[in-house]
């Protein structure tokens, strides 16, 4: 059986409200690196950053860091600590973290079905304003 929407009190309040619940949910996956942080964390398990640079292509150390960071304060990633010379970190998924994944992955299948046609559209556009 297929559940009803969710209404503006489900969602904690007005939908339209800055401090609604389903707008910090759209902020927290906004970030162009978030997301695939949490993606690749939760196909790979806990990982390092280094290795973590090394499956995100693209991804400076510096934006994977803040991104870390982030998602840190966001309460989707925790990072664990070993008492080894040279120190040891690795970052890991929290349980709101995996819940977060459902979304990521319903977001790609969406991108992979109609990505095609949204950069179509782009395109159409940008034709449209050099030809203005």
């Amino acid at each position: 059986m297929e559940r009803p929407a969710p209404t503006a009190a489900d969602l904690g309040g007005d939908v339209y409200a800055a401090d609604c619940r389903a707008r910090l949910a759209v902020e927290v996956i906004a970030n162009r690196w978030d997301s695939v942080v949490v993606y690749v964390l939760g196909e790979q398990g806990p990982m390092r950053p280094r290795a973590l640079l090394a499956r995100i292509g693209g991804i400076s150390p510096k934006v994977l860091n803040e991104s870390l960071r982030r998602l840190e304060h966001n309460g989707l990633v925790h990072h664990r600590r070993y008492a080894e010379a040279p120190p040891r970190v690795d970052y890991g998924l929290t349980a709101a973290g995996t819940a977060l994944l459902v979304p990521i992955r319903a977001l790609g299948a969406w991108a992979e079905e109609y990505g095609d046609a949204v950069v179509a559209a782009q395109e159409r556009d940008a034709l449209r304003g050099t030809a203005n």
